[in-house]
């Protein structure tokens, strides 16, 4: 009874229309030389169509903050087709939702048609459709601003910039919370996130991305709902986990996911191995998000590979271990068999392209191949391709393990010297100390050669 009287209440609250609160052209700061010249071009076609057209959502919302937005979408009355039907440059995208994509050379400007309430439709399976656990599999349900405002899922999202008056148009209390730097949940949170788990993920995003603080009731629910992200698609996380990841806050949402649970149905490996009380690799994982945050603040070049070889290090390293120990495998083929299972099991969770995963296993194995210094060796691998990727690999792993600062410092200096100093410091290059090589390793001893006697003449 209590179950359905709540029902009962959220559709009585999804029926009521929402009054927004209205800025005009000379309350808010925002100015269409802000606004990228192409979703322009699509708000104003959309407009002297005869349709609705308002920039929507984060970029509206990164514009009143003095941010200037990375994307531009476009939200109308109109459905996919019309939309199509006005631009020879536009394809429809989506199963889920349909979306129009107006293409402008590599710029793409997405259009949504406004999203309605499914119990107002007599929904089938080719419009609207749920999984038992409430996830939506298919919302093709088309309504007013009023309803796509409700179907968003933070009211600082719930932003809208009309093209016809230049007004900006804040639903549920969006102006409100994001004056007030909160991040709160439109609807029943419960709910919501069954609908997409992926919302607990967008919302340690955007409190980490723009500094807002998770209301109570927002967050209330996502640790117990966190294990639903294993119904997400792969693919789908893996777009999800660059977003959170290589935003330039990374460490401050690493922290936020390892507190409300979510990091671990991402990368249960590394969470299996942080979890048997190993906190090296935390700290590690920590080192490496904030060198790659460091370098988007200095607009540098960053990979994703890069960042999932940190991720996996922990698992690969101990996986190693595990066989040499267990199986009386050779380090190498240790090293390459728990690298492979390492990727397989976490792909299951969150797909790595194979661009990437093929980048991540060069990066793993040059941590090998640079303790050999001796003879060409070096000059070799300073010619590989992704040898300062594993350069800047070894040198993070120093900071944690004083065993590899020597090698990391010979490195440096040998990649700083010109070719002529280049030559004593390969003739004179430590293979370990005592006989161990940088892993700790005894190295075998090798017996002298003997020459064969030389058979006397008779």
């Amino acid at each position: 009874m209590a179950g359905f009287c709540k029902k009962l209440l959220t559709r009585q609250q999804e029926a009521l229309p929402l009054q927004p609160v209205v800025l005009t052209r000379d309350q808010h700061g925002i100015s269409r030389r802000q606004i990228s010249e192409n979703a322009l071009k699509v708000l104003y076609r959309l407009n002297k169509g005869g349709y609705e057209a308002y920039l929507v959502g984060g970029g509206v919302r990164d514009l009143l903050l003095g941010r200037q937005p990375k994307d531009f979408d476009v939200a109308t009355n109109a459905t996919p087709e019309q939309v199509k039907g006005l631009f020879s440059n536009c394809r429809l995208v989506g199963r889920r939702f349909r979306l129009a994509h107006v293409l402008f050379g590599r710029d793409v400007i997405e259009v949504a048609t406004f999203r309605g309430h499914h119990h107002s439709v007599n929904t089938s399976k080719h419009v609207s459709s749920r999984s038992k656990e409430g996830m939506l599999l298919r919302d093709n349900v088309y309504g007013t601003i009023e309803e796509d405002a409700e179907r968003r899922d933070f009211t600082v999202n719930a932003l809208y910039y009309n093209i016809a008056d230049f007004t900006v148009l804040g639903f549920a209390g969006g102006l409100q919370d994001l004056e007030a730097r909160r991040l709160e949940l439109i609807g029943d949170p419960q709910t919501r996130y069954r609908e997409d788990p992926v919302r607990m993920l967008r919302a340690v995003r955007f409190s980490a991305k723009l500094g807002l603080s998770i209301s109570p009731r927002t967050e209330a629910p996502i640790k117990e709902l966190a294990p639903l992200l294993a119904d997400i698609p792969p693919a789908r996380l893996f777009e999800e986990t660059l977003k959170l990841l290589l935003a330039g806050q990374g460490v401050e949402t690493y922290r936020q996911l390892q507190h409300y649970n979510l990091f671990a149905p991402l990368f249960p490996e590394a969470a299996e191995v942080m979890g048997r009380g190993n906190n090296r690799y935390g700290r590690f994982i920590e080192l490496a998000l904030a060198n790659t945050d460091e370098r988007i603040a200095q607009d540098l070049r960053v990979t994703p590979a890069f960042l999932y070889a940190a991720l996996l290090w922990g698992p690969v390293e101990t996986r190693t271990q595990e066989f040499v120990n267990e199986g009386g495998l050779g380090y190498h083929d240790a090293f390459m068999l728990a690298a492979d299972e390492v990727i397989g099991r976490q792909v299951k969770s969150v797909a790595i392209p194979r661009r990437f995963s093929t980048v991540v296993r060069d990066i793993w194995q040059l941590q090998d191949r640079l303790t050999k210094r001796a003879g060409k060796r070096p000059f070799r691998l300073l010619e590989h391709p992704k040898f300062r990727a594993g350069y800047d690999f070894l040198l993070l792993r120093a900071e944690l393990d004083p065993r590899l600062r020597e090698l990391a410092e010979w490195w440096t200096e040998f990649q700083q010297a010109n070719p002529v100093e280049r030559q004593p410091l390969s003739r004179n290059a430590r293979q370990g100390q005592d006989g161990e090589n940088e892993r700790g390793e005894r190295k075998p001893r090798k017996r002298p050669r003997r020459r064969p006697r030389r058979r006397k003449e008779s």
